[in-house]
């Protein structure tokens, strides 16, 4: 199948502080791949791996990859309509999701591929406070504007004598549809449901704060917002040069590292470990009391057809860039801050990869 090209955005277009977006000639739908082309679209958490992934399949002669950071719900509805090859999601698909990706799929199963882990930093620009312990109840409170001031006792008593100024918290959410919001707001609802009653949501559904467009304008908005907190992805936190703080799961307050994020992920396991489509057991991994684990760690899913696109050649250039992403893109990515996949967590994957 044909398609008329036209000109699309590469991998790192959108990221911050680049100036002018860099483009490529190429046909979009199915049929790009049969030129030597993957098209992806969706979360912005995975962005920078993206085109670090871009580059290395460039540097071993591998398709090109076409990626576009436009947020998980925009990346999943471009997939279920047929206009890319693959979804980046910061969660899984729902039920109805799933069930429209089946239909794209010619009938068949639409799997989930965690190629990209990355930990998800509390950032927080507050002045005169280079060190900062908080748990999920005071989190809860704070992103759902019960807790105002930075010197609330709540926060206090989590850091023994630190001086608190009595600035106003300004919490930073997500305003777009977002999978990091998804996964936050199941942490919260996991780890102090009491302090948090909503369920997880793409959505964000706490009271007040101030909103920000995708993870770019959050950790702007954070960098220029005097007394603001935000959840967002570790690299977007470093990016910004952004204080983050460390974070109690119950087993005392753990510093987000590459080595304490690691040491999570090792542990994570999949909700169906027979089954080909690789959906992380989230739950159970926001429930980690570990010491040295940092289990607020986001799985980003590659969303593709597990067989059914109109264009053979798809699945052969999906699993040829994912192989070479698995063998050949995991160096470098905790400079960017993500976490490289274990051994374990690289098998599974390949038997995936293996079946499309």
């Amino acid at each position: 199948m044909s398609a008329s090209p036209k000109l699309v955005r590469t991998a790192g277009a959108a990221v911050a502080g680049i100036a002018a977006a860099s483009l490529v000639l190429t046909a979009c739908g199915d049929g790009d791949s049969s030129s030597g082309t993957v098209t992806g679209e969706g979360s912005t958490a995975q962005q920078k791996a993206m085109e670090h992934f871009s580059q290395v399949l460039t540097d071993n002669g591998g398709v090109i990859l076409d990626y576009t950071g436009s947020g998980s719900g925009d990346g999943i509805k471009k997939f279920i309509s047929g206009d890319v090859d693959f979804a980046g999601s910061d969660s899984p698909l729902k039920p109805a999701e799933a069930a429209d990706a089946k239909s794209r799929c010619s009938g068949n199963e639409a799997w989930h591929l965690p190629l990209v882990a990355g930990p998800v930093a509390i950032a927080f620009n507050l002045p005169g406070v280079e060190k900062l312990n908080l748990n999920a109840p005071v989190l809860a409170k704070i992103f759902d504007s019960k807790i105002a001031r930075w010197n609330d006792p709540a926060i206090a008593a989590l850091n023994p004598g630190v001086k608190l100024p009595a600035t106003a918290i300004v919490p930073v959410h997500r305003s777009d549809s977002s999978g990091t919001t998804d996964n936050f707001t199941r942490y919260l609802n996991t780890a102090a449901p009491a302090d948090w009653p909503y369920e997880h949501s793409k959505e964000w559904a706490g009271h007040g704060g101030s909103g920000a467009s995708k993870s770019t304008g959050v950790g702007d908005t954070v960098k220029k917002t005097e007394g603001s907190i935000s959840y967002v992805e570790w690299g977007f936190a470093t990016e910004n040069e952004l204080s983050v703080a460390a974070v109690d799961f119950g087993a005392g307050p753990t510093q987000l590292t590459k080595d304490t994020a690691a040491k999570a992920l090792d542990a994570a396991q999949f909700v169906d470990p027979s089954s080909k489509n690789l959906v992380v057991d989230t739950d159970a991994l926001y429930r980690l009391k570990e010491t040295g684990a940092y289990p607020l760690v986001l799985t980003t899913y590659e969303i593709v057809c597990s067989t059914g696109y109109s264009d053979s050649a798809v699945s052969d250039n999906l699993k040829s860039a994912f192989t070479t992403i698995l063998d050949k893109g995991q160096d470098g990515l905790d400079k960017l801050g993500y976490v490289p996949l274990p051994e374990a967590f690289q098998a599974k994957l390949r038997g995936t990869i293996n079946a499309l």
